[in-house]
């Protein structure tokens, strides 16, 4: 009998063009962290010299760098002059000047995770997880994209979900952001209302010193870090909003946390969550066009991360269903989810406890 070997070659040329792709994810990386696109921004057509002496680099590595973008046809090259220059519709989406919409910057993802494939892979025969200490630029990169996703889009589109959430802040309100990594969020909603207080708690050391020396360097006396497990607050009725970005599904118990935070908030308060605008299902999931980097990011990252704290792996793709059983499960009642157009990859839950 012989074999049809269309399909076969089809989803070949489909697996090459992974690799291409995951090649280029890598440079992109590469570029975002070295200067590289925003060096080139501020360029016309350059050579590579010209390139490497606006950015402070090794010229070298420069050009094979840029042989990786031309034959990805993210950069132009003048073959006559030997010269190559970032067209401005893509400086839009991979320099630091673009910050709602900088991709090279989501591009370090990729990297970070394939650091820690061996470790992934061994538990993958044993059990267990990775801690979150492996991750060595995590925080780092989440600031980044923190700075993207929450931080640029707080007072216009986030903040306004809390009904009356603006003009309570100005006011003076106990508020408190669990998972708060580098404080990013948080020192920039203490900085925009001085009437108000604002505590942050994490598990990581680092993140937690970077977040204090930052509220020092601003002078915000209101912003208060602690290194604390969010699954006990021992705290109630003690904060007015409660907030949580992109941090829940990486906890060890998640379902603890939220109890926790509905036991935490005053009768009148909020919790405002940001988290991934997973549905619940893999079959559904399929139709999301970033699926398979969430799932990606979520088995190397989100779900090791809970297993190796002896957790419930609960996974970045919980999904919106999830959500919302477990929040109706920990006391929550009148939750609403809302999606925010700069955000296409998260949805925004904000429930109020029974009380």
């Amino acid at each position: 009998m012989q074999i049809d070997a269309s399909p076969i070659n089809g989803f070949a040329d489909r697996v090459l063009g992974i690799l291409n792709d995951g090649a280029i994810a890598l440079m992109l990386s590469l570029g975002h962290r070295a200067g590289l696109f925003d060096a080139m921004a501020r360029l016309d057509f350059a050579t590579s010299a010209e390139i490497a002496e606006e950015a402070g680099l090794v010229e070298r590595y420069v050009r094979e760098w840029l042989g990786a973008m031309v034959t990805a046809r993210i950069v132009e090259l003048c073959a006559e002059r030997a010269t190559y220059r970032l067209p401005a519709e893509h400086a839009e989406v991979l320099t630091r000047r673009s910050r709602g919409l900088n991709l090279a910057c989501t591009a370090q993802w990729l990297p970070l995770l394939g650091s820690v494939e061996d470790r992934v892979l061994a538990c993958f025969e044993r059990g267990g997880g990775v801690p979150s200490s492996a991750f060595e630029r995590f925080h780092q990169v989440m600031s980044e994209l923190s700075d993207q996703t929450v931080v640029a889009a707080l007072h216009g589109a986030i903040l306004p979900l809390v009904p009356g959430g603006v003009a309570a802040l100005e006011r003076g309100l106990d508020v408190l952001d669990i998972g708060c990594g580098r404080g990013r969020a948080l020192n920039e909603l203490a900085a925009a209302h001085p009437r108000s207080r604002f505590t942050g708690y994490d598990l990581s050391v680092d993140a937690i010193a970077s977040a204090r020396a930052e509220a020092r360097e601003r002078g915000l006396a209101n912003a208060t870090f602690e290194v604390r497990d969010v699954s006990d607050l021992g705290a109630r009725g003690a904060f007015d909003l409660v907030t949580a970005f992109d941090a829940v599904h990486d906890l060890a118990h998640p379902a603890a946390a939220l109890a926790a935070v509905a036991a935490a908030l005053r009768p009148d308060g909020f919790f405002l969550m940001q988290d991934v605008a997973g549905t619940s299902h893999v079959d559904r999931d399929a139709s999301l066009p970033l699926a398979p980097l969430l799932y990606s990011m979520s088995c190397l990252h989100c779900t090791t991360v809970s297993l190796a704290a002896g957790g419930a792996g609960l996974g970045a793709m919980w999904g919106q269903e999830t959500a919302l059983r477990m929040l109706a499960a920990a006391g929550f009642g009148q939750i609403e989810v809302h999606s925010l157009p700069h955000d296409p990859i998260n949805l925004y839950f904000l429930a109020r406890p029974h009380r």
